[in-house]
């Protein structure tokens, strides 16, 4: 018999999905909607007019996921967003009952999945430490055993005998952390609301489920952040599109996942769409990404990458040069970099641009691209050419693992001196 603490075998979780024929999809349902479907619905009643049509469909949130875990491990569920992540943790936190499978779980769970999970929001935090406790089958006494250290920890003293509906987000995910991690469960589970907090708070979380992980408890982490990932975890879970992808080592698994991911394969080509200047001297052709050799979609934010673009000049000779303007994922320009102009003759041209590492933040960026000839005359612009995602791998990070900000992120030299006073 195996001693896993946590036990999954072929698990499936299926949402039925109704569709109504031949209308539009509606966000969601206004009074007014329904009363006048009731008034459409009685006059086709007079008039034996066809209701339309609704269809439904099965959708996979989970599907044959099988693995275990073993008491003191402290495991990363990773996988890109709708890969099945938080589905997985409410069946393991017996929020959501399972379609097919079955999974065994050997000991308490405390679960931290969102916000204020648990708390009942017209009591004090004071009374929510004791009604957490309760639902985790501790008695009173080993709650009172344990109340000075949750309430120092989430410090929220001041606010204890507060309903906990007029406490920040911040002040929620502290309170409901310290209740979930200080009061023993053999399982605790923890999806990225750690987000909310600050860098201390974050920095005494990782180090709390550090601690509990020492004492032979069982921690399974979500977390798109792979620093936190790498630094909090030693196995890693990669889900993708609900099924189990990977299993393994974080390292490896961390791996698959940098190079899985759901943009192109990091290189576009722009023959279908013949992009051509007007005047015929320029059709753009290619333009990719490329890290470590490999076209890719996504580069690490410590590795350095090039963008290639390659055209067509169609004159018989000119002085040509290009530009490419960088922009995140909030629209917000970069940079802009243009090329030497260089005489070329009618053929294929390929302008390779190289950012060095460390100098972008992480997340989504696009490029434009221009084609001109010399002094500077525009022949061809290209809005969002290509897209490309820097990924977060931990460098300069110690334990905050929160959004670091700025369009940039240079990894600039620093010295530290003592001086003394004079």
């Amino acid at each position: 018999m195996s001693d896993a603490i946590i036990s999954v075998e072929n698990l499936g979780k299926c949402y039925r999905i109704s569709h109504q024929g031949g209308g539009r999809r509606e966000p969601y349902t206004a009074l007014r909607d329904v009363l006048a479907e009731k008034a459409k619905s009685l006059f086709r009643k007079e008039r034996a007019e066809p209701a339309k049509a609704e269809t439904e469909e099965d959708f996979w949130a989970l599907k044959d996921v099988s693995f275990e875990i073993h008491r003191g491990e402290v495991v990363g569920i990773i996988g890109r967003n709708g890969a099945g992540k938080s589905t997985l943790l409410k069946i393991l936190s017996r929020i959501t009952e399972p379609t097919k499978g079955r999974i065994r779980l050997r000991g308490h769970v405390a679960s931290l999945l969102e916000v204020g999970t648990g708390f009942h929001p017209e009591l004090t935090g004071r009374e929510n430490i004791f009604l957490n406790g309760a639902i985790l089958g501790m008695s009173q006494v080993e709650i009172k055993k344990k109340f000075d250290e949750i309430v120092d920890f989430a410090g929220v003293e001041k606010f204890l005998d507060t309903p906990v509906k007029r406490y920040s987000s911040g002040m929620y995910v502290r309170l409901a952390f310290a209740v979930a991690a200080h009061l023993e469960p053999e399982i605790l589970i923890v999806d990225e609301v750690l987000a909310v907090g600050d860098a201390e708070f974050q920095k005494k979380c990782l180090g709390k489920m550090k601690d509990v992980a020492g004492h032979g408890r069982t921690v399974l982490f979500v977390s798109h952040n792979m620093a936190t990932i790498g630094l909090l975890c030693d196995k890693a879970i990669l889900l993708e599109k609900g099924t189990k992808k990977r299993e393994g080592k974080v390292t490896e698994v961390v791996g698959e996942y940098v190079k899985s991911g759901s943009l192109d394969a990091g290189g576009v080509s722009f023959a279908e769409r013949r992009l051509i200047s007007k005047d015929g001297f320029f059709q753009l052709i290619e333009a990719r990404v490329i890290s470590e050799g490999q076209v890719t979609a996504h580069v690490d934010i410590d590795k350095s990458c090039s963008l290639e673009i390659d055209f067509d000049f169609m004159g018989d000779k000119a002085r040509v040069l290009s530009s490419i303007h960088l922009f995140d994922k909030q629209g917000v320009r970069i940079f802009c970099a243009g090329s030497p102009p260089v005489s070329v003759n009618k053929g294929r041209c390929r302008h390779i641009y190289h950012i060095p590492p460390n100098l972008l933040n992480d997340g989504l960026h696009s490029a434009a691209i221009i084609l001109l000839t010399e002094p500077s005359h525009v022949e061809l612009w290209v809005d969002d050419a290509i897209r490309f995602e820097v990924l977060e791998t931990g460098y300069g990070r110690e334990y905050y693992s929160g959004p670091i900000g700025g369009c940039i992120r240079p990894a600039l030299r620093i010295e530290t001196m003592n001086v003394q006073n004079v």
